[in-house]
């Protein structure tokens, strides 16, 4: 993400209800809204039965305008609604990071 200096992740843990309908085109607008956002760096989500969303941030500031977003509040209100039998968030401090790529014929797997 970054070399060397700390920054934040926002770890959302959720699962569904049955009654996803606009679950993901919200999801898809709410990415497009949050990288539009000063200090965001991005976002990692995977999702089976449950969902885990990570989203980057250069501050606290920077998540904490993110968070009181109009549209990320009716976003919000939505998932309480109908989206979400349960939701967690964390908020962590990024202190280092480190990772590994596999190349196959020195091609690499991940965009």
């Amino acid at each position: 993400m970054r070399n060397n200096k700390s920054y934040y992740a926002v770890i959302f843990t959720s699962t569904q209800t049955e009654a996803i309908e606009g679950y993901s085109e919200m999801a898809n607008q709410m990415e497009v809204l949050a990288k539009e956002q000063k200090g965001y760096l991005g976002i990692e989500s995977a999702r089976n039965s449950i969902g885990i969303t990570v989203s980057y941030w250069e501050s606290l500031d920077a998540i904490k305008q993110w968070k009181v977003n109009t549209k990320h509040l009716f976003a919000q209100q939505k998932g309480r609604e109908q989206w979400y039998n349960w939701y967690k968030v964390r908020v962590c401090k990024v202190e280092r990071e480190y990772e590994f790529e596999r190349e196959i014929n020195n091609i690499k797997l991940l965009p």
